[in-house]
């Protein structure tokens, strides 16, 4: 054999070697658990064959603790680049199978790259995470590695989709990168996220949990916001990432693929025109309302149990990828909280980030009252709502189907706040307050010295109510562009977003905004 082949051969076992990654023994170990290796989710993201590796020969270069006797070709994090459905993405997934898939200094800079290229190409990145944490024989070199990260998580926020994965354990620093990233998804049962875990959580306040209590998929996609989706597999996890991608754009210079469909623009629905109970505190469901006007009733929900109340999620109307934001009346009657502002904000801030024009369709009686949201800053969280309103430069589109009242009005991508086309429903009421809260104000000492205070009520709230409950008075002022049949709204939408498909504004030169965190 010739000195060439040779090479060749040993080439071809080196990379048998590295495609092993921890040995045989560890990946059996990672599938007993329930998890695929590193290179199967990648294989499962990307399109077959697609896949092309960098980095499959670095090693970690620390000598403490005797380290420098086990090493692993690859350092325990698969990177590089493939396709999803035919377009470019950069990808990177920690290797549970060496050292737990623990950060070192040779190991961030591989994901470092990938970033970087990533932002140079303009291309989304993946990163799915399944790690121990830092390498902790490399000490402050492990923690620079992850800061390295966090500073290119900063710099491609807004520039390119950045989606995380965490299928297995992301604790401590390591935390941070998916924290910084636009949409992260968590496998239930065999993944957590934490900054301390159980143990010193016992150690410093007494408390006992477990991590699947402290920090699983659960915890963090109904009580903390963490988490965008929380699936029941990796398979669906994989899936939902590859969804995601067709409704988004490459990067903040490009827009959002259109995806041909057969559903009809001028497609009726008739349940529309029925669907606003006649009592105004009865509820109804938005997801119907929502299901009914978008092609082919498919909607892509971001946040679906977290912050109820309101609706957050990716559609399309004749094949044009839209953001929808909707207030929920089937949940505390749609009204605005801490919760539902912060989460609705940074959906409105990803789609004006990336081009994606927003579709609001309004039911909202205004804010919640009381002191754990006042004490919470629901000021300062109702703001953030506000300015990313009014900030975003992409075509709005506003519809009111029935209660739009007070400071909630102004909030829900108003016309003030720049909103490009404001339809309301004939069901629409938008008026300072509700009809009886208004009439206390205004007749509350003439309603208790009269004789009859509850027909005197009754009839001045049918007067408020006939002034008032109805979309005309905006209209009049031009706050409402037209008033349309509700049967008509997925018509009217779509001819709204081709006419707003050249839309150009600029928001005044600055070096960045100082949003109200």
């Amino acid at each position: 054999m010739s000195q060439q082949l040779e090479q060749v051969k040993a080439l071809i076992q080196l990379r048998d070697k590295a495609r092993l990654g921890g040995g045989q023994k560890r990946i059996d170990s990672q599938h007993q658990k329930g998890k695929y290796t590193a290179r199967e989710r990648i294989a499962m993201l990307l399109d077959e064959g697609s896949f092309e590796e960098f980095d499959m020969f670095v090693t970690h270069r620390c000598t403490n603790f005797s380290m420098e006797k086990e090493t692993f070709l690859g350092d325990g994090v698969v990177t590089g680049y493939g396709t999803i459905d035919g377009r470019l993405v950069y990808v990177f997934a920690q290797d549970f199978t060496v050292f737990g898939g623990s950060l070192s200094e040779s190991f961030a800079m591989k994901i470092c790259k990938i970033m970087d290229q990533s932002m140079k190409m303009g291309a989304p990145v993946i990163g799915i995470n399944d790690s121990g944490g830092a390498r902790i024989q490399e000490g402050v070199n492990a923690l620079a590695g992850y800061a390295e990260i966090f500073q290119r998580n900063i710099l491609a926020s807004g520039v390119v989709p950045q989606i995380s994965a965490i299928f297995g354990p992301c604790a401590g620093g390591a935390v941070y990168s998916p924290a910084l990233t636009d949409f992260n998804i968590m496998t239930k049962g065999t993944s957590y996220m934490f900054l301390t875990g159980p143990k010193v959580v016992k150690t410093v306040t007494g408390e006992d949990v477990t991590q699947e209590q402290l920090g699983g998929a659960s915890v963090h996609a109904t009580k903390s916001g963490v988490a965008h989706f929380a699936v029941d597999t990796e398979e669906e996890g994989i899936k939902v990432i590859r969804d995601l991608l067709s409704f988004l754009p490459q990067n903040n210079l490009e827009e959002a693929p259109l995806v041909p469909t057969s559903d009809p623009i001028d497609r009726l629905d008739d349940t529309l025109n029925e669907i606003i109970p006649d009592s105004p505190n009865k509820p109804y469901d938005m997801y119907e309302v929502i299901g009914s006007i978008v092609d082919d009733g498919k909607f892509l929900e971001v946040h679906k149990d977290y912050a109820t109340n309101i609706i957050v999620g990716f559609a399309r109307f004749n094949g044009i990828s839209v953001g929808i934001v909707a207030n929920q009346p089937k949940v505390l009657a749609g009204v605005l909280d801490n919760n539902s502002s912060r989460k609705a904000a940074r959906f409105v801030r990803f789609c004006d980030a990336f081009n994606i024009p927003l579709v609001t369709l309004v039911d909202v009686p205004g804010f919640l009252p009381g002191t754990q949201q006042e004490y919470g800053g629901i000021i300062l969280h109702g703001a953030k709502l506000l300015y990313a309103y009014g900030e975003a430069t992409v075509p709005k589109v506003t519809v009111t189907l029935r209660k739009s009242y007070g400071g909630a009005y102004c909030v829900m991508s108003s016309k003030h706040l720049r909103g490009d086309i404001n339809y309301a429903w004939p069901t629409a009421e938008i008026a300072v307050m509700g009809p009886s809260g208004a009439i206390e104000v205004l007749y509350g000492k003439e309603v208790a010295a009269s004789e009859n205070p509850t027909a005197l009520a009754a009839e001045k709230e049918k007067e408020y109510r006939d002034a008032f409950a109805n979309p005309y008075n905006a209209a009049r002022y031009g706050y409402i562009d037209d008033v349309i049949e509700p049967r008509n709204t997925r018509f009217r939408i779509i001819r709204s977003l081709q006419q707003l498909a050249t839309k150009k504004l600029v928001n005044p030169p600055k070096k960045h905004d100082n949003l109200p965190l």
